[in-house]
């Protein structure tokens, strides 16, 4: 059995994920170094490894620990509430999510560009399993006539693509709307593109 890791090894292994994740999004996987992240962690190299024996191990644990932060927005999806509201919900958490991580975001994007060499199998495993999951309880909202017809799937591919735009593209963003603040105008509008397309239309 082995032993819980006290607290310096907890601290220091945060220390290390932090400073990879400082490192990799701003020199991608390639341009970035166990030096560099050794130094941005306030640890020595061998100190490091004694952690993570290789860059490609901190990578993929940075990968696994941000993907359980990703799953969890929809997790809370919940089928027993009202539909609009807890699909808008899943959009705001989503979109809330762009705004407080935007370089895991981007590390996240650069992974899946790349081919997802890293967490493929968690992908096609867990991330499928709770999206189809969810897509089943959409289906049957709109059976019950409760949200507009919709496929499931592609529903929460747009909330995907249309919320972490706002992370990934953030220097675009910006630079098109100057000094103003993203978010509060991505928030509305998402809230009525999304309310418009999933209210039912009444019968004539």
């Amino acid at each position: 059995m082995s032993k819980a890791p006290t607290r310096i090894q907890q601290r220091n292994r945060t220390a290390i994920l932090d400073a990879g994740l400082k490192v990799f999004s701003q020199y991608g996987f390639r341009g970035s170094t166990l030096d560099q992240i050794a130094e941005a962690a306030g640890l020595s190299k061998p100190n490091l490894l004694y952690y993570y024996p290789s860059k490609d191990a901190i990578y993929t644990a940075l990968l696994e620990r941000l993907l359980e932060t990703w799953l969890e927005p929809l997790q809370q999806l919940d089928e027993d509430g009202d539909p609009i509201s807890e699909i808008l919900g899943y959009v705001h958490r989503k979109l809330d999510m762009s705004r407080d991580y935007p370089r895991e975001s981007r590390l996240f994007a650069n992974e899946i560009l790349q081919g997802a060499p890293h967490i493929a199998g968690h992908l096609s495993g867990e991330l499928r399993q709770l999206v189809d999951q969810k897509a089943h309880v959409l289906r049957r909202w709109e059976q019950a006539g409760r949200i507009a017809p919709i496929d499931p799937h592609h529903l929460i591919f747009s909330i995907w693509s249309l919320t972490q735009h706002y992370a990934d593209f953030d220097v675009q963003v910006r630079a098109v709307l100057g000094d103003s603040d993203p978010m509060a105008g991505a928030s509305a509008h998402l809230d009525m593109l999304f309310r418009r397309m999933l209210t039912p239309q009444a019968e004539p």
